[in-house]
């Protein structure tokens, strides 16, 4: 199943509580519950006023419409088409 990386572009999201990711993390859950297990939240990374998840879906509709559904933006999808480490160079 293809792997994406999704963009969110939430201002100060750098700067937010545990409580605040934790409601945000209650949202996301709470709609891929209601969406079937096709979808699926591997995690996400918070920066400054950014958020990257990393999502497993069949498709970038599905992620689409889970950005909708929870109300989050979807600025940039990307399907990842490899994954590399530190042992990729070995």
């Amino acid at each position: 199943m293809p792997k994406y990386v999704i963009e969110r572009e939430i201002p100060g999201a750098g700067k937010f509580s545990e409580e605040q990711l934790k409601a945000i993390s209650q949202t996301s859950c709470g709609v891929l519950s209601n969406m079937g297990p096709q979808i699926q939240w591997v995690h996400s990374y918070v920066t400054g006023d950014k958020i990257y998840c990393v999502y497993i879906a069949p498709n970038e509709e599905l992620i689409r419409e889970h950005a909708e559904k929870g109300g989050f933006p979807a600025n940039a999808i990307s399907e990842v088409s490899a994954i590399i480490d530190p042992t990729t160079a070995e």
